[in-house]
């Protein structure tokens, strides 16, 4: 199972931005997603996560500005971004929970640079 992150790039502030990951491989089910995020020198936290059913969570940092959608027939997670700030520069990373047929495991994604220019 792979996780294809993409989307990201450099943006002023107040911009907007809109992330995508696509996951494949021999996938029977997938769980809930999400979005984290790891600035330079800090821990990697939540952005945004998503059950299968729809149910969001975010991170109080982003509400407000960040809406996390996905479309199940593509295996797919988007995190549309809005009113960026500079705080916001990271290298954003998706995260699934995916049942390939034997046990369920999270897998994720290669991260993409998200910056943010004041």
């Amino acid at each position: 199972v792979q996780l294809q992150a993409s989307g990201g790039g450099l943006v002023q502030a107040g911009g907007s931005l809109r992330l995508s990951c696509a996951a494949s491989g021999p996938i029977r089910s997938i769980g809930g997603m999400g979005w984290y995020r790891q600035a330079p020198g800090k821990r990697r936290d939540l952005v945004a996560t998503i059950t299968f059913g729809g149910t969001r969570n975010y991170a109080d940092s982003v509400k407000g500005r960040v809406t996390i959608s996905r479309d199940n027939a593509k295996n797919t997670v988007y995190l549309q971004m809005n009113n960026l700030k500079p705080e916001d520069t990271a290298v954003y990373y998706c995260n699934a929970n995916v049942f390939p047929g034997t046990s369920w495991t999270s897998y994720w994604g290669q991260g993409t640079q998200v910056t943010v220019s004041s």
